[in-house]
């Protein structure tokens, strides 16, 4: 399946963060040109890296401009940025309001706000393929005891908004469906990135693979649903969680 991605253009949100450095890499190494659009990045054009805050209807208007302007055309997106409050995962008698409000407007409705530019160029192009990263706590609800005995919680709006980016995928596959543009999920389980020991051997013994999650475990699933080897698949959610959704 090597070169499935040959010479598409795709953006990656997120795409200097853990699982986004991995989503770029995969694209790369399939033969596309991958977008690297992150909060981080400064524009440096000749690495395809640029400046992107989802939340910002004039930065991605000035992103899609840019990479029309210098490659004709945009054949994927993905939307994997995860911007989130200082105050992100503490207890849920300790949200603020305010904290929950700010969190559900970044992520949310920075995918929904990405997803409504991009399929406004995907229109007139007659094609496009977008993922959207969700999680299986889109899904499921979080197993708490593997958090006993540490400082570490899930946080409550990322199973609501994770949860609505699941079903916000169907909606805009089945509506743009007649458009040839198909829009798929990836909800990962968890990946490892150095976490409590004790989380860590929590969420192993539960997990029928016996192992956390890598980002180059997601990253493959995200190139086949960007490439024409997935022409038939939209509105799919594709769990990757080593088995730990199906116990």
């Amino acid at each position: 399946m090597k070169n499935i991605l040959e010479n598409k253009v795709i953006v990656v949100t997120g795409g200097s963060g853990l699982i986004g450095k991995a989503i770029v890499n995969e694209i790369e190494s399939n033969g596309g040109i991958a977008i690297n659009a992150d909060i981080s990045n400064q524009n440096e054009s000749d690495s395809n890296k640029y400046f992107l805050d989802i939340t910002s209807e004039k930065s991605i208007r000035e992103l899609i401009d840019t990479i029309l302007n210098k490659f004709g055309k945009l054949d994927g997106w993905v939307n994997n940025a995860y911007p989130r409050t200082a105050d992100w995962g503490v207890k849920f008698e300790k949200i603020p309001f305010e904290s929950w409000q700010k969190n559900v407007d970044m992520h949310l409705n920075g995918y929904f706000l990405c997803s409504k530019l991009i399929i406004e160029q995907m229109v007139v192009q007659n094609y496009g393929a977008i993922v959207n990263m969700a999680s299986i706590y889109g899904i499921l609800a979080p197993d708490f005891s593997i958090y006993e005995n540490t400082e570490m919680t899930s946080a409550a709006a990322y199973s609501v908004i994770k949860g609505g980016i699941v079903n916000f995928t169907r909606y805009l596959a089945s509506y743009f469906g007649k458009n040839n543009i198909r829009v798929n999920t990836v909800s990962p389980g968890g990946i490892f990135n150095n976490q409590n020991p004790e989380f860590v051997k929590k969420y192993e013994k539960k997990t029928p693979l016996a192992r956390m999650g890598k980002p180059e475990d997601i990253a493959p699933a995200i190139s086949f649903l960007l490439s024409d080897s997935s022409s038939f698949i939209t509105g799919q959610n594709i769990i990757i969680d080593g088995g730990w959704s199906i116990i």
